[in-house]
């Protein structure tokens, strides 16, 4: 989430919702892609660019871009987006997740990045944009991959969770440090931006824990009261709130108050798929919903505000 930007995809196309005016709109800008895309990240650290880096993934492949938006650079009209590299993947991608070793601004520059895939597989890429491209397979899951996540202060671990009931904990010469096992498909997994031994993990079936891995052991687990969970996410503006999606609803956590919900609200009318909280406001989050027939619909939602305050339907 770049500073004013909130963003969402759909097969073949990267669209950029705004908050302003009134609630309900359609894309702001649009890339044209190739192919289909299954997932976009934007990089939510620090690359020394002033550009916003994104990935997405297709059928087989991986696109790494720059993003730049008129409110960064003022000679920008709209946004202006250059392709750095396309990587070949061979299989659909599923995930992808920046590391915080990327650096636009070092000589050689540095692009690293994580993938899930269809074939159950974890692939760590490593670029410097010129001849230099790698890639690592991490190979232990046994069931597809629903989340996976760099180690925020360092980069040297990933983690990830599976349908196979597993989160596990990754060094990047693809050797496992650790390894949980849960009690349902593992749906996300995020790691303390600060404290880099604790890590959120939150299972399908409602429960979301919280691990140190300084002694492998859980220290405090929350309840949704419902199923099925599809994604939940840590606040990084305020590691006291957790979000996340329960069948139609948007949950919120405070975790110094209670294992159970603050605030819960219905929110997608067939199912509420993903969760992401603001980058930069405590009080901001996205929902989407499950692809329909025609359209799938996505919501920024605030925390002072009882109705969503956009309102996004994208076709598929």
């Amino acid at each position: 989430y770049p500073i004013e930007g909130y963003f969402i995809f759909t097969t073949a196309q990267v669209l950029t919702y705004k908050m302003k005016q009134d609630a309900t709109r359609n894309a702001a800008y649009t890339v044209d892609c190739e192919d289909y895309v299954h997932v976009v990240e934007f990089n939510p650290f620090d690359s020394g660019d002033p550009g916003n880096l994104i990935a997405y993934g297709g059928g087989n492949y991986v696109v790494v871009g720059i993003c730049t938006f008129q409110e960064e650079e003022a000679d920008v009209e709209g946004i202006q987006y250059k392709t750095l590299r396309t990587f070949q993947h061979g299989v659909r991608v599923d995930g992808i997740a920046w590391s915080p070793e990327t650096r636009l601004d070092s000589l050689p520059p540095v692009i690293k990045f994580c993938t899930s895939a269809a074939d159950m597989k974890i692939r760590l890429f490593t670029s410097d944009l010129q001849d230099k491209n790698e890639y690592k397979v991490l190979e232990g899951h046994s069931d597809f991959i629903n989340g996976l996540v760099f180690d925020p202060k360092e980069g040297q671990e990933i983690a990830s969770v599976s349908d196979d009931h597993t989160c596990r904990i990754w060094n990047l010469e693809g050797m496992q440090t650790a390894h949980f096992v849960l009690h349902s498909p593992g749906m996300s997994v995020c790691w303390h931006p600060e404290e880099s031994f604790k890590l959120m993990v939150a299972e399908k079936n409602g429960t979301i824990r919280f691990y140190d891995l300084l002694t492998q052991q859980a220290i405090l687990s929350l309840e949704s009261e419902q199923m099925p969970l599809m994604s939940a996410h840590w606040c990084l503006k305020n590691t006291f709130k957790v979000g996340a999606v329960a069948g139609n609803d948007w949950l919120i956590w405070d975790i110094t108050r209670s294992s159970y919900p603050q605030d819960k609200r219905p929110v997608h009318m067939d199912q509420a798929c993903l969760f992401r909280w603001s980058t930069i406001n405590e009080n901001l989050f996205a929902t989407t919903g499950y692809p329909g027939k025609i359209a799938s619909q996505f919501q920024i939602h605030h925390l002072g505000h009882p109705q969503p305050v956009l309102i996004g339907s994208v076709a598929v």
